[in-house]
C-alpha cells in the first residue's frame, strides 16, 4: 500500500476493524517514512455497478463520487466524516442489493436525498439544489415548503440527528 502523502510503500497497520456495515475491513496505517497516518479499506471485489446518466451515457459507479457529493452538501454542518461515510456505504449497499448491475443516476440522487433528509435538512436542501438543478429562488421555496409539510413530529419532540423541534441540538442521535 503506497502512502498517499509521500508514496512510500512501507507502512504498518496501527488498527484494524470491520466497518459498521460489515462489508469491509477498515485499517489505520502509519507510513514508516513520513510517519503520517491514513485509512484504507479492504473490500470484496464485486461486479461493477453501471450508472446510466441523464444523457444516456454509462459509467462505472464510484463510491468516491457519491461521497464527494455528500461531503459538499454536509460541509460546515457538524456531521462527522464517519457518519457521512456510513451514509455512502448504506446507499451503495442498497444499490448493490436491489439492482442487477445497472442503476440510473436519478436513483442514486433520490437515495442520497432520502438519507440526507433524515441526517440534516440543510444538507438535504444543498444536495437537492444541485441534483434537481434549481434555477431560481422559487424552486428553493417550493422544496422548503415540501420539506416542512412532510415533517412528522417524533417521540419526545426529538427529530432526526438529535435535533429538537426548533432545530436545536439535543445531543441525541448521530
Amino acid at each position: 500500500m503506497r502512502c498517499p502523502f509521500c508514496a512510500s510503500e512501507e507502512s504498518r497497520v496501527v488498527d484494524s476493524r470491520d466497518s459498521e456495515m460489515g462489508d469491509a475491513i477498515r485499517r489505520r496505517r502509519e507510513c514508516l517514512h513520513c510517519e503520517r497516518r491514513y485509512t484504507t479499506y479492504e473490500r470484496v471485489d464485486e461486479t461493477p455497478l453501471v450508472v446510466v446518466k441523464r444523457s444516456g451515457s454509462e459509467e462505472v459507479f464510484t463510491r468516491a463520487k457519491l461521497l464527494n457529493g455528500l461531503l459538499r452538501a454536509c460541509e460546515k454542518r457538524g456531521i462527522t466524516l464517519e457518519r457521512i461515510e456510513r451514509v455512502a456505504d448504506e446507499i451503495e449497499g442498497e444499490l448493490r442489493r436491489e439492482s442487477a448491475h445497472e442503476v440510473t443516476s436519478a436513483e442514486i440522487g433520490e437515495r442520497a436525498l432520502r438519507h440526507l433528509r433524515v441526517l440534516d435538512k440543510v444538507a438535504y436542501i444543498r444536495f437537492a439544489s444541485v441534483y434537481r438543478q434549481f434555477e431560481d429562488i422559487e424552486e428553493f421555496e417550493e422544496e422548503l415548503t415540501r420539506l416542512e409539510a412532510s415533517e412528522e413530529p417524533t417521540a419526545l419532540g426529538v427529530g432526526p440527528a438529535g435535533r429538537g423541534p426548533s432545530g436545536q441540538n439535543t445531543g441525541a442521535g448521530a
